[in-house]
C-alpha cells in the first residue's frame, strides 16, 4: 500500500520538475495569527502577577496593553512594509498586515497606577501589582 502515489504529490512533483518557476503564483500575505498564538505565561507572587507574552516581530510602539479591573488585554499590530526595486516583482510574500488581541482575567483587581511593561527580544513582560484588598463587608448604618 505504501507504493501508491497520491494524486497531489504526483502533480506537485511534475510541475516542480517541468517548470519550477512558471507555476509560482504571486501571493501576498498569510492569515493573521490567532489569539492563541500570543503565548502567555502568568506567575503569581504575594504582591503581583508577572506576565510574559511572546509577540515576536512586532515593534514595541505597535503593542498595546490595557487593564480594566482584573482583565488584561494585549493587542499587537503588524504592519507590512513592501518595497520593491525598479526591475523586480514580488512572487511570494509571507508577511501580513493586521492586528491580533488577547484578553484574560486574573483572580483579583490590579493596581493600574503601579503596573509596568517591558519589551525585550520579542517577549513582553508585565508586572501587575495586586490592588490592596478592602477589609471584608462593611455594614452601613440605616438612618
Amino acid at each position: 500500500m505504501n507504493s501508491l502515489i497520491s494524486r497531489g504529490n504526483l502533480f506537485d512533483e511534475f510541475f516542480r520538475d517541468v517548470a519550477p518557476g512558471f507555476y509560482v503564483k504571486p501571493l501576498h500575505g498569510d492569515p493573521l495569527p490567532s489569539p492563541a498564538q500570543i503565548k502567555v505565561d502568568v506567575k503569581e507572587t504575594d504582591a503581583a502577577y508577572i506576565v510574559n507574552a511572546e509577540v515576536p516581530g512586532v515593534s514595541k510602539e505597535d503593542i498595546h496593553v490595557s487593564l480594566d479591573g482584573n482583565v488584561v488585554t494585549l493587542r499587537a499590530e503588524v504592519k507590512q512594509q513592501d518595497s520593491t526595486g525598479k526591475d523586480e516583482k514580488v512572487l511570494r510574500s509571507e508577511r501580513y498586515f493586521g492586528a491580533v488581541s488577547r484578553s484574560f482575567q486574573l483572580p483579583v483587581d490590579l493596581d493600574q497606577t503601579q503596573a509596568k511593561a517591558k519589551y525585550d527580544n520579542g517577549v513582553l513582560t508585565l508586572t501587575l501589582p495586586k490592588k490592596p484588598a478592602t477589609p471584608g463587608a462593611q455594614r452601613l448604618t440605616i438612618e
